[in-house]
């Protein structure tokens, strides 16, 4: 037999089997450690017990709308000559907004005016005439009675009289057509200055300057404005949870674009039908085919000082269907197997035991669970199972 001695090995050789060998020891040291190293083992996740509110409530969306909302328009034709404001300007009632060039109204003014003068000097001409057939047939009546006139001359003068009576009337309804044509003018030449009919904030503008505006069928928008200091939640209530909700429940809500800020409120009106049966003809839909879900609007105010609410912004509403302040609570994850309709079994955690008792719950919510009896703030309970309500808004 042949022995191989370590010097004989080549240098390369012989380090290549020195880390081969050192590989297989480590790997079999590791296997060696890990069968007697116990497995890792999370510690169990509590909670403390403690004293807060508890609100149970019922979730709606809801859309921002202001109080009060004006499309102002224009009620003549004509070019815009002029805007004085820019989307976001606060303006007050009465302000002028923009104009609209007035040459077309000055110019049916100053033709309401020359009919006007026109009637009126066809009234005096007609007084005048009148007088004049007045004294004719006071004439003609005279010599009548002395029989010393004609018949004739008589009946002439009288019909004479009677046509320019009839005449004086035309002028004077005459004259009152042109008064109004002379108003109407006026009014119409105001209203190429177009002003402010509330206090409010520029939304945005829909006709620019020189376009040219025709108002002959509907008076067309030129900018909408708003008093945006209230605004207004239109809330949309499911037919499931519409009986828990009722006028006077407080409430909260958050918009998409602040979800950290929360906002109070007091639902106000809600209507009893929802908006598709308030419409013209809702017998006119096959009721077999209406699978959508049903809605209740409900809308309630809230002050916007700080403009930091906008038109059409998105709102998760909370409202607010039974409160409990200041009760002693633990977390909905921590209540385990329900024992009857108001007991549950919980584990409390003592000194380094756990043991297991009995609570009897009150009021709930999504998070949390009243305690009636059983344990006392400043314990430490297990949560039994992860909440399902993760993610949840939180103020």
């Amino acid at each position: 037999m042949t022995v191989l001695r370590w010097s004989d090995v080549p240098g390369k050789k012989r380090w290549r089997r020195v880390a081969l060998v050192a590989i297989v020891l480590g790997g079999l040291a590791g296997g060696l450690l890990g069968l007697n190293r116990a497995p890792d083992v999370s510690p169990p996740q509590t909670a403390r017990v403690d004293r807060g509110d508890i609100e149970k409530s019922v979730l709606a969306t809801g859309i921002l709308k202001p109080a009060r909302q004006v499309n102002v328009g224009a009620q003549v034709n004509g070019q815009l000559k002029k805007l004085y404001v820019k989307p976001g300007d606060r303006v007050a009632q009465g302000q002028l907004l923009a104009e609209i060039d007035p040459t077309l109204q000055l110019n049916e003014l100053r033709k309401s005016q020359a009919e006007l003068r026109s009637a009126q000097a066809q009234k005096l001409a007609s007084q005048a005439q009148l007088k004049q057939y007045q004294l004719e047939l006071a004439r003609q009546r005279a010599l009548a009675r002395d029989r010393a006139g004609v018949a004739s001359d008589l009946e002439k003068a009288q019909a004479q009289h009677d046509a320019q009576l009839a005449q004086l009337k035309v002028n004077e309804s005459q004259i009152v057509q042109a008064e109004v044509a002379q108003e109407t003018a006026r009014a119409n030449l105001a209203f190429t200055r177009i002003t402010a009919p509330i206090d409010g904030e520029v939304l945005g503008i829909v006709t620019q300057e020189g376009q040219t505006i025709v108002s002959s069928q509907s008076a067309p928008t030129i900018l909408v404005m708003a008093d945006v200091d209230t605004m207004m939640v239109h809330t949309r209530i499911s037919e499931n949870d519409i009986l828990q909700v009722r006028a006077g429940q407080p409430l909260w809500f958050y918009v998409a674009a602040d979800p950290r800020r929360r906002y109070e409120g007091v639902m106000g009106a809600i209507q009893q039908a929802p908006a598709e049966a308030l419409e013209a003809d809702p017998l006119g839909r096959n009721s077999s085919q209406q699978t959508a879900a049903v809605y209740y609007n409900g809308v309630f105010a809230v002050a916007n000082g700080e403009r930091r609410l906008r038109t059409s912004m998105t709102a998760q509403v909370f409202i607010i269907t039974e409160r409990a302040t200041g009760v002693v609570r633990l977390p909905m994850a921590a209540l385990g197997e329900a024992l009857d309709g108001e007991r549950y079994q919980i584990s409390v955690l003592e000194g380094q035991r756990v043991v297991a008792r009995s609570v009897r719950i009150g009021k709930r919510d999504r998070r949390y669970a009243e305690v009636l009896e059983g344990v006392r703030v400043g314990e430490q309970v297990l949560l039994e199972h992860q909440s399902d309500t993760e993610g949840e808004h939180v103020s």
